[in-house]
């Protein structure tokens, strides 16, 4: 065979078809320079060949393994959540400030507000901090301590005392049935629920805020809420519409009946029941109107009075173990949007000293306020809240020591500036007309204030 390329072509594919899976020997002549098979004279060895596919027919070689990556953590999903992941804190601090202008303004007292008299100066009102949140899908609680106290009679101001303490049971998953046991507020007057660091107003009204001492007593209460009435009473507080909260549409509880923080003076509850209900009108407009009332039994604390040189302790009547305590209340509140119109009125009867005849005795009360208000909204300066409030009580303050019987005619006019969410300044003019409650002969005193609060969110 002639030493061409073709031949040593031809020579190549013949030797693939017999040896295909086998490795071949090749050699070749030092003469020719032919290449052949076999060895023999002159031939040197090339080498040993393997057959290689087309590489076109190859199967594909497995895919690299992915390169090992870090897991991002995942965001915890409600059900994962441990229940302390599911609480909140928040809180707020009032300073306060009482300056008489004209009359007997030295020697008014008023129960709502201990910096009104003689010798004051700047004063913290509240100071107090919430812990609240959902234990599990059935359970919630409420914690709130203020550390802006005075115990009676005491000359030293900001001592810690409890507000609230309290669990929420509730029975279905859409949350509208549930009971409250621990030291809440008593769902009696509209006013005495809404949260002090939501109403307009510097103090509550006298003839409301008289029933239950703090707003606050050791109880059971049951509260029904429909689910869309729920999401109303959230929507007016959401909305800066100077809302309660949710005291239940429905309420009936049983409770201690002496007041927050003291124990019970005798063997039998108070009972109470609410009923209140907030229409929403098409053009948005909501309109609240409700009933309260409650009964029981109260035992007051009595003590020496001095009149005109002499001493007495009053006599209880021979009711040692307390006195008929029994009150009704109404309430409307048509919510600013932008103007708001709100009152409420009581009627009832309870322990009163009669000081004629040296004694305490059942009486009747009544008594109530009416306020109006407006609610402006700026982008540039923050929301205003100009307001009116005229109140009216004629009935006893039963907390007080003989429980003495109480006059009050009162009428403020204010502006609350929320200057942003966290804070808020209320400047007020008030002339007052009431009784000081707070020693005998229990005079009637008139005089008139300017009022200011600073007021911080947390």
């Amino acid at each position: 065979m002639k030493n061409t390329p073709f031949a040593a072509a031809l020579l190549l594919l013949s030797l693939a078809g017999a040896a295909r899976a086998e490795n071949l020997d090749l050699y070749v002549d030092t003469t020719t320079r032919q290449l052949f098979s076999e060895p023999g004279p002159g031939r040197v060895k090339l080498g040993t060949f393997k057959q290689v596919e087309d590489k076109a027919k190859l199967p594909p070689p497995p895919p690299a393994p992915a390169p090992a990556t870090v897991a991002s953590p995942q965001p915890k999903t409600p059900s994962d959540k441990k229940w302390f992941d599911k609480l909140s804190l928040r809180g707020y601090t009032q300073l306060r400030l009482d300056e008489p202008l004209s009359g007997d303004s030295q020697e008014l007292r008023a129960p709502g507000d201990r910096f009104i008299g003689d010798n004051q100066g700047f004063g913290i009102r509240r100071a107090r901090v919430v812990l609240s949140g959902d234990v599990s899908d059935h359970v919630s609680i409420y914690i709130q301590p203020d550390f802006a106290s005075t115990p009676s009679g005491s000359s030293t101001g900001n001592f810690a005392q409890l507000r609230d303490i309290y669990a929420d049971l509730y029975f279905d998953k859409e949350r509208e049935y549930r009971v409250r046991v621990g030291q809440s507020k008593v769902p009696y007057g509209w006013e005495n629920m809404q949260s002090s660091q939501n109403r307009l107003t510097l103090d509550r009204a006298d003839a409301l805020n008289s029933a239950v001492r703090d707003e606050r007593d050791l109880g059971a209460f049951f509260y029904y809420t429909p689910k869309e009435i729920g999401e109303r009473y959230r929507h007016l507080i959401r909305d800066g519409l100077k809302g309660s909260g949710d005291y239940g549409m429905l309420g009936l509880g049983i409770y201690n009946g002496q007041g927050a923080n003291r124990v019970e003076g005798n063997d039998s509850f108070h009972t109470v029941l609410h009923a209140t209900y907030p229409f929403e009108f098409k053009n948005g407009q909501i309109v609240e109107v409700g009933v309260d009332a409650y009964t029981g039994f109260f035992k007051i604390g009595t003590g020496s009075i001095n009149v005109d040189g002499s001493s007495f302790t009053p006599s209880l009547d021979a009711r040692q173990h307390g006195f008929k305590d029994q009150r009704v209340a109404a309430h409307f509140i048509i919510y600013p949007q932008p103007f708001g119109l709100q009152g409420e009125w009581t009627v009832g009867r309870g322990p009163e000293l009669d000081l004629a005849a040296q004694e305490v005795r059942v009486k009747s009360l009544n008594g109530g306020y009416l306020q109006a208000m407006y609610k402006l909204d700026t982008k540039e300066h923050g929301v205003f809240f100009p307001y009116i409030k005229g109140q009216t009580y004629d009935g006893a303050s039963k907390f007080d020591t003989n429980a003495p019987k109480m006059k009050v005619n009162e009428v403020d006019v204010g502006i609350e500036w929320q200057i942003r969410p966290e804070l808020e300044i209320v400047m007020a003019y008030a002339h007052m007309e009431r009784t000081n409650v707070g020693s005998a002969p229990y005079d009637v005193v008139d005089g008139d204030l300017l009022r200011l609060q600073l007021q911080v969110n947390y």
